[in-house]
């Protein structure tokens, strides 16, 4: 069972592994609310998950360790297990789906681990490793069905009320539920009137959706930007804890997962992943009642694909009303262009990008049409420049705003 001297076991074989985490205030992303970031993301392998895998493996026996260790992840888990691995030469083969970020995949062979991709999501994955646990003998590691590992994960609870001893609630992301699972248990214990605040990605709400019918519910399918929580079933065990300990869960959209990840960049000079971004975007978009309340959003994780961060950047700024995307229809004569920049310049946006196109199908055959990409402060400016575009005389055929 999940106990409390578990957890401090947890902390005291994390001691010399892991570091503690800063909590930052963020005034400038929250002005007018009290709210601080519990910085996992930059944990060693930029993730909690190292908690758990550490701790569970730290308790497996010499025989077991011999046999080896087996688990399934999106990446993060993988990394932690692997690092944990090595710390311990202990073998490791890990399923990752195909899906998942390279980036993490080649950081789990770095930490030296073996790696079999697995066609399908997370629980493609698990079901190989699974097998792999069967055939082998190898000990599953599992990501949060696991009272060890949910300990492990715990140990944040205990920074938390270290370093923030009257906070009044936590913001915590939800994947399977074993991080929310361990530091709910932790905080309730030692600190009862704490309010904790599940989140999860609306396109893969599997414990959101448990929890309104108060038993397990399987996804058909999950889809969002948040990778590292796209889970469509949660465990039996953090199912239970999670009713028990765990006051609200709410879900966010991908467009606001993406805000939080520009706001974190942009004001914070933090880089978190979309499953690390989904407490901070929680608070943004007003998801619970936090007035008046000293806040801890748990920033669980900062291995975000690079190949995917300029789409994310770009959707959060048309999310802001930063960015635009105006098609002007115009006379095909000299001096159309500069006369359209001119009037954008003078409302202080940024011209990024232009494409010209003659005698489209949707226009006169004397006119052409200017599609133009600017940089914007916010909706109200985009709208005085179509403002000052159409007092010019100009025809604004479509917009992406």
């Amino acid at each position: 069972m999940l106990t409390l001297e578990s957890v401090y076991q947890a902390a005291f074989a994390l001691k010399n592994v892991i570091r503690k985490t800063d909590m930052i205030r963020a005034p400038r992303m929250f002005p007018d609310k009290e709210i601080y970031l519990k910085t996992e993301n930059l944990q060693i392998t930029g993730s909690f998950k190292v908690r758990g895998a550490y701790y569970k493996m730290s308790r497996l026996t010499a025989e077991q360790k011999k046999k080896g260790v087996v688990a399934c992840s999106a990446g993060n888990h993988a990394q932690g297990v692997a690092l944990a691995a090595s710390h311990q030469n202990i073998d490791a083969l890990i399923c990752i789906p195909e899906g998942a970020p390279i980036s993490k995949v080649e950081a789990t062979k770095n930490y030296g681990a073996r790696v079999e991709l697995v066609k399908g999501v997370y629980d493609d994955a698990y079901l190989r490793a699974l097998e792999i646990e069967k055939e082998t003998g190898k000990v599953m590691i599992h990501p949060f069905n696991d009272d060890d590992v949910m300990a492990g994960q715990g140990t944040i609870g205990l920074e938390i009320l270290d370093q923030l001893p009257d906070v009044d609630a936590v913001i915590v992301p939800v994947g399977g539920g074993g991080l929310i699972s361990g530091l709910a248990y932790t905080l309730k214990a030692l600190k009862p009137e704490v309010k904790i605040y599940g989140v999860q990605a609306s396109g893969a709400a599997s414990m959101y959706k448990s929890r309104l019918s108060h038993k397990i519910e399987t996804l058909e399918k999950v889809s969002t930007i948040s990778d590292g929580i796209a889970v469509k079933e949660p465990g039996d065990l953090t199912f239970s804890y999670t009713e028990k300990y765990v006051d609200e869960i709410a879900t966010v959209t991908d467009d606001e997962v993406a805000c939080a990840i520009l706001d974190l960049m942009e004001k914070q000079k933090l880089v978190a992943e979309g499953a690390g971004a989904v407490s901070v975007a929680a608070a943004m978009f007003n998801k619970f009642d936090l007035e008046g309340k000293k806040v801890c959003c748990l920033v669980s994780g900062g291995n975000i694909d690079v190949t995917i961060l300029s789409r994310v950047i770009n959707r959060a700024l048309l999310r802001e009303g930063r960015y635009a995307d105006i098609t002007v229809a115009l006379p095909d004569k000299p001096g159309q262009l500069v006369a359209v920049a001119s009037i954008i310049a003078q409302q202080g946006a940024n011209v990024t990008g232009v494409y010209h196109e003659r005698g489209g199908s949707d226009t006169d055959l004397k006119s052409c049409t200017l599609r133009v990409t600017i940089e914007t402060r916010d909706f109200a400016h985009v709208a005085d420049i179509k403002k000052a575009l159409i007092d010019k005389g100009y025809n604004i055929v479509s917009e992406l705003v």
